[in-house]
Order: structure tokens, then sequence, then C-alpha cells
């Protein structure tokens, strides 16, 4: 039951605490995800780059919003490290034990 809890704030905690930021402090989305290169805003959207971010790298989006207001250097680049480590480490578990399930039901 434990494992099962903790597993579910992990996969789910990160992107109910970024759409709450979102809808209480959607100014600071707007302000970081603008500041791209133009070459990229121009071909989408604003929008998806945030939801893309929610969707497959909720952690590493958390990190850049809270680095993002004084500009990415110095051990910024260590958060943004580290939620992507968990992020791909997360992915990667999931393959990892795709086989498991199979093998339970069949």
């Amino acid at each position: 039951m434990g494992c099962c809890l903790v597993t579910l704030l992990l996969l789910f905690g990160p992107r109910l605490a970024l759409v709450v930021w979102w809808l209480m402090d959607s100014a600071r989305f707007t302000l970081a995800f603008q500041t791209w290169p133009q070459s990229i805003s121009v071909a989408l959207p604003v929008w998806v780059f945030p939801l893309l971010g929610v969707l497959i790298l909720p952690w590493t989006t958390l990190a850049y919003l809270f680095v993002f207001p004084g500009g990415i250097v110095g051990l910024d680049w260590l958060w943004l490290g580290i939620g992507l480590l968990i992020d791909l480490g997360s992915h990667g578990a999931g393959y990892r034990n795709r086989n498991r399930f199979r093998r339970a039901r069949g």
C-alpha cells in the first residue's frame, strides 16, 4: 500500500503542482515560455511547451519555473539536471518493468 501511494505521489504530484501553480500565477508560465528563441516560438504556439512539460517532463518543468526569474546561471543548471534525471528515471523504470505485467496476467 505504501509503495503504491509513493508511486502515485511521484507520478501525479508534480503535474498537480504545475496545474495549481498555473492557475495561481499564469503570467509566470507565459513569461517563462515566451522568452524562447523566436524560431521555435513562431513555429508553435506558446501554450504547447508548458503542456508538453506537464505531460512528459514535469519535474524538469517545475525546476525550470523555479529558476527562471533570475535567469539560468550557475547552480540553476544543477536543479534542471536533477529534474531531468528524475523524469528520465521514471520513464526508464516504466520501460524496464513493462514485461513484469505481461507475465503476471498471462
